[in-house]
């Protein structure tokens, strides 16, 4: 039964933090407002889409998930889903996981890469009832059920086009326009093409771009460690909850056992109280024999034998006593770690 309540304990707290990034609700009154990639239908504003509604998205239609974020945090954050008319998606790509319910794309909040704080999400997300969009992302992080998941997709269609404008060769030089000897611009770009030939040592950029690769590549790893670094503490924090709720448990039945300690010690004490008080007392010694009398037919009840019981009972206590504050502090502790991680 312990292990069973414990274990529902431990559960409940994973799935408390694995809901930091999950939509709870969309409760925004916020108007849906249009723009390039969705078109308004009614009255310049977009009306609001009912979540299960999404997936089920006909053809020329659009949902958009709108973040609504007060920038002084007096007030919590809001979202909400708003419907229109689909617009132009070519600049932007269509995102999407194999083996993930589409459903729970609606409300899992999108990130731009792995080990982002739970409040950095996108602020726009795009649903056409198949994929997922977003402005400027190739690639996207989501949470399903506590787990993360990459969402892909192909390059943009207007990034095709300007790879395959790049691929097409520039046009030869006996294909440009010649100009006559006499002619003042073209002595003009002949004076300014022999200058350009005319410097002390040729021009290398190549060790330029690399240090640019190099520096941009740098970047990158660096918010890579970071982006890891905050998922390593995400999940630490989650455990040192987990070791919260167990040390809590085990403190506690601490406290139980000596509190049965405790209770055997006080029956004993006023047995061996009001024996002492009737022995101790010259005026009624028939009491004291009446006491004894009454216990002799158990040897446990011998003065000597009940102090030594009481003695093993106050040792019991104490330990009980030790071991419960020692698993009280721990509890105490991984709960004040696990919030300094998680708020970090």
């Amino acid at each position: 039964m312990k292990r069973s309540l414990l274990m529902v304990l431990c559960l409940s707290v994973v799935s408390a933090f694995a809901g930091v990034y999950d939509i709870e609700e969309f409760s925004a009154k916020d108007a849906g407002t249009p723009d390039d990639y969705i078109v308004a239908e009614f009255g310049g504003t977009l009306k609001v889409a009912p979540a299960d509604e999404v997936e089920t998205l006909q053809e020329g239609r659009l949902v958009v998930r709108q973040k609504f974020e007060d920038p002084f945090g007096e007030s919590e954050t809001s979202y909400q889903l708003y419907q229109g008319g689909k617009g132009d998606l070519s600049s932007m790509t269509a995102l999407t996981a194999d083996g993930v319910d589409y459903s729970k794309l609606v409300s899992a909040k999108l990130y731009e890469r792995r080990g982002m704080s739970a409040d950095k999400d996108v602020e726009k997300v795009y649903f056409d009832g198949k994929a997922v969009y977003a402005p400027g992302l190739t690639t996207a992080i989501v949470f399903i059920d506590g787990s993360p998941v990459t969402l892909k997709g192909d390059a943009p269609a207007a990034e095709e086009e300007e790879t395959v404008a790049a691929a097409v060769p520039a046009a030869s030089s006996s294909d440009e326009e010649e100009c006559d000897e006499y002619d003042p611009d073209c002595e003009d770009e002949d004076e300014e093409d022999y200058t350009s030939y005319k410097t002390s040592a040729p021009v290398d950029n190549t060790s330029a771009d690399d240090r640019d690769y190099a520096a941009s590549d740098a970047a990158s790893d660096v918010g890579d460690r970071f982006g890891i670094a905050d998922e390593v503490r995400f999940w630490t924090a989650v455990g040192l909850s987990a070791l919260a709720v167990t040390s809590a448990v085990i403190g506690i039945v601490q406290q139980s056992k000596a509190g049965e300690a405790q209770d055997a010690y006080d029956e004993l004490s006023e047995i061996n109280d009001k024996i002492l008080s009737a022995c101790n007392t010259d005026a009624n010694p028939d009491k004291c024999r009446a006491v004894m009398s009454e216990k002799a037919g158990n040897s446990d009840w011998s003065l000597a034998n009940m102090q030594k019981r009481m003695d093993e009972n106050k040792k019991t206590h104490d330990s009980y006593a030790t071991a419960r504050n020692i698993w009280f502090g721990v509890a105490a502790g991984a709960i004040a770690g696990a919030v300094v991680l998680f708020v970090w």
